[in-house]
């Protein structure tokens, strides 16, 4: 058995990324008490970092598949999902280019609120399975959020990065580029 300081799963990439998936978590739960304009804020701000802590994530070689667990149930993601649309109305749609689709050209259309709360849902699985108190469950944790990194969240980060951008910045950005110069 591994030492604990040798243990992936107690790696400090892991752990700062457990920090900072639990504000995103704590924050996306208090959505209701906060402004359209606050939520994007925040979100501007916290994405690229979870997709930079994601990113850095381990291989994690796990030892018992059967402690992976999942959390946030479907009345839960609802609840979240709703909130946050009611917040972020007309701008809560996007389009994006898909490029792991067969027509990599063609816009598909993506929903802010749905993406936040995907997000939230495997952020918060990853939260709640570390906090268990053993090894099995905290390796099967940081391999789950790797792994879903690597197919969900990851993309999803990168697609609302740009647009929440945009939502903040675009009355900022009347000037053209070549009026700077």
């Amino acid at each position: 058995m591994k030492e604990k300081n040798e243990e992936p799963a107690y790696s400090n990439s892991v752990i700062e990324l457990l920090k900072v998936a639990n504000e995103y978590c704590i924050f996306i739960e208090n959505a209701d008490n906060n402004s359209k304009e606050n939520i994007l804020d925040f979100v501007q701000k916290i994405i690229p970092l979870l997709y930079l802590k994601g990113s850095l994530l381990p291989y994690i070689n796990i030892e018992d598949n059967e402690a992976s667990e999942r959390f946030v149930t479907e009345e839960q993601w609802d609840t979240l999902f709703s909130t946050l649309r009611e917040k972020l109305i007309a701008d809560d749609e996007y389009w994006f280019l898909d490029y792991n689709s067969a027509d990599k050209t063609d816009p598909v259309k993506a929903s802010l609120s749905e993406n936040l709360a995907d997000i939230y849902q495997d952020l918060k699985d990853f939260v709640m399975l570390y906090q268990k108190p053993t090894r099995a469950a905290k390796q099967n944790a940081a391999h789950d959020c790797k792994h879903l990194f690597e197919t969900h969240w990851g993309t999803k980060a990168l697609q609302l990065s740009q647009w929440v951008n945009y939502l903040l910045l675009k009355d900022k950005n009347t000037e053209t580029y070549s009026d700077l110069f």
